[in-house]
């Protein structure tokens, strides 16, 4: 079944409500007030099944809203999600300014369908009502409704009611319907207490799909609530699809914690934001929009003040298009794509709207005209080159596929898609970043490890965690993937934990080599009677630093074994140990300090040293002033 959401829209009294009960035969008047003053305040909502003629049925959600100047900002909160609009102009009066008004709406929201209902034909002549419909086609020229049906129509007799509901299942049948397979979105536009059901939200479901005991999370509170019941066009069901007016029974979250503005979406996936760069449009009438502007801000039900500002000029003219950031003091669930309407902070009148663009901007811009061409491209509208473009911005950070998701709107399939088809973009687990990127970071590796083997001849390598933050700009996730993708390739080679180019590692000259020499063998012939190691320094043919480094590399390999601030022994002779506290064994497992100073020969403050030493090697393990041999 395809759903459409249609709007109404108009000046006052020009018979919007009436034309949605004659339609429908539902009154969207649900407020005493408007009952009383006979206007329509608020949104109200409606539903009706068309047939059409290939024997389709269209599930229609009527959204009625006020033609009042002082209720525009109601009107805005419900026609942002519609599919298809019916501009209601009375016959008896024609074009009125509210008229104007919500059709300028309509076409900054870039709704693409319609109809023009004249209403009250029956209150006019023949003559008339062909002067209006003249004049109304003069107002059209141009726009999404020019060549589009005028329907004359009478509520009150219900003339022309018939012929309205064909030009209506005529053109919804035509309407795309909304993508179902994305990630589901319910901007709220009323919540109250039903008695039996507890709290109960509605909006139009403008992507996705909504199931019964999903748990939806709620912008920007941070909250979730569970999905208790589904009512889409008054009846009950287990799920609720996009372009579907929907009412949801939601457990876990009262009225108070809700209102009109706030969004709802499936949990974990998209983030709020303060600051969206836009593609801005104001209309010809409006003033000159100047930089740093107040104005007020409406995206489907939310409205905020925003502030303008404005890339590469200083104000924009009446009918241009140009880019800007707004900002708002809280923070909204807002998508690329998403359209909007600007108005004047006072007076109060709608001047231009746009769409977003990027939801996550960048605090500072380095490259201004880098960054205009940046927008150019997410302007576009071309997902290939969106994700591309995004994924190039993030530079060697990358961006994981959750990021792209928040910052896109699309689903993890559609991304993983469209990447696989972009011959420049490199897919690393769960991140993506440019191929030539990648590149880059690859021979920077191998610069940096070449360089510290120039500066570091006596080091065998770096480590892994040193050579990251030689690669500061690169995220640990990229780091870790083209880290292990150099060396799989064998770019890089790793000794122990150290990492070095293949090939490269230590490389002494002589001097060094015969201190090297002189190291192992004053401690090989000592025994574990060894000497200082500042002693044997001293004896041998290189400056400090490099003896210490010689030390150093004799200690990894594990030649010399250092097992206390002070004392390091050859590991033939610790091995010889070893064996020596295996034959002790033999004779009797248990062995204190006088007997391990006899067998070993060596003084106390070689002996606890190396019986600490053996306990930790497990050879030991000590029981009050004694050891038993393991």
């Amino acid at each position: 079944m395809h759903s459409v959401i249609v709007g109404t829209a108009g000046h006052i009294d020009h018979g919007k409500t009436a034309l949605v009960k004659a339609l429908t035969g539902i009154d969207a008047d649900r407020l005493e007030e408007e009952k009383r003053r006979g206007i329509t305040i608020d949104i109200g909502f409606a539903h009706l099944e068309l047939g059409t003629p290939n024997g389709e049925t269209l599930r229609l959600g009527f959204v009625d809203v006020p033609g009042h100047e002082r209720f525009v900002r109601n009107m805005l909160a419900g026609i942002g999600g519609i599919d298809l609009v019916l501009l209601v102009i009375a016959a008896d009066e024609s074009i009125k300014p509210q008229t104007r008004e919500h059709f300028d709406i309509c076409r900054l929201l870039s709704v693409c369908r319609g109809i023009t209902v004249l209403t009250k034909s029956d209150l006019v002549d023949p003559d008339t009502l062909e002067v209006v419909r003249l004049e109304i086609e003069d107002f059209l020229r141009g726009s999404f409704l020019e060549g589009a049906p005028i329907v004359p129509v009478s509520s009150l007799t219900r003339a022309g009611i018939d012929d309205l509901k064909q030009a209506i299942a005529k053109i919804a049948a035509e309407s795309p319907a909304r993508d179902s397979n994305a990630i589901p979105r319910l901007p709220i536009d009323r919540v109250f207490s039903m008695k039996g059901f507890g709290t109960v939200v509605t909006g139009t479901l403008i992507s996705g799909t909504i199931h019964k005991e999903d748990e939806l999370e709620i912008f920007p509170k941070a909250k979730t609530a569970r999905v208790r019941g589904i009512q889409t066009h008054g009846q009950a069901g287990d799920r609720a699809f996009a372009g579907q007016r929907t009412a949801l029974n939601l457990a876990g979250v009262a009225t108070e914690d809700l209102s009109r503005g706030m969004t709802l979406a499936s949990p974990g996936i998209f983030r709020t934001t303060r600051r969206v760069d836009v593609e801005l449009s104001l209309l010809p009438s409006a003033k000159p929009l100047k930089e740093r502007a107040r104005l007020h801000f409406h995206c489907y039900t939310s409205e905020q003040i925003a502030r303008v500002v404005l890339y590469g000029r200083k104000q924009i003219e009446p009918g241009e298009t140009a880019f800007a950031q707004l900002r708002m003091p809280e923070s909204l669930l807002l998508l690329p794509g998403d359209r909007f309407i600007l108005r004047q902070f006072s007076p109060v009148i709608t001047i231009g709207g746009g769409r977003i663009l990027e939801n996550t901007p960048p605090k500072k811009i380095r490259d201004a005209a880098g960054y205009l061409e940046f927008l150019k491209t997410l302007a576009g509208e071309n997902p290939a080159e969106i994700l591309q473009a995004q994924v190039s911005a993030s530079g060697a950070k990358g961006m994981s596929l959750a990021e792209a998701i928040a910052r896109t709107g699309m689903t993890a399939r559609r991304i993983t898609d469209t990447a696989a088809k972009l011959s420049d973009l490199v897919r690393t687990g769960d991140h993506f970043i440019l191929n030539s990127v990648w590149q880059t970071l690859r021979k920077k590796l191998v610069t940096v490890l070449d360089s510290f083997h120039k500066k570091n001849a006596l080091v065998a390598g770096i480590s892994k965690e040193e050579l990251h933050r030689n690669l500061p700009e690169a995220s640990p996730e990229i780091f870790e993937h083209f880290f292990a993708d150099a060396l799989k390739s064998k770019a890089i080679a790793l000794a122990g934990e150290l990492v070095h180019l293949p090939g490269r590692g230590v490389a002494m000259k002589d001097e060094e080599a015969e201190s090297q020499k002189i190291i192992e063998a004053a401690f090989s012939s000592a025994g574990l009677a060894v000497p200082f190691m500042r002693d044997v320094l001293a004896g041998v043919k290189v400056d400090k630093a490099r003896a210490q480094k010689i030390v150093t590399l004799l200690l990894r390999d594990k030649v010399l074994v250092k097992i206390s601030d002070d004392l390091v022994f050859h590991r033939d002779t610790l091995a010889a140990l070893r064996r020596r506290m295996a034959e002790e064994k033999l004779k009797s497992p248990k062995i204190d300090v006088a007997r391990f100073k006899d067998i070993t020969g060596v003084t106390r403050k070689y002996a606890i040293p190396l019986l600490e030493y053996l306990d930790r090697e497990r050879i030991t393990r000590r029981e009050g002033d004694a050891r038993i041999i393991l």
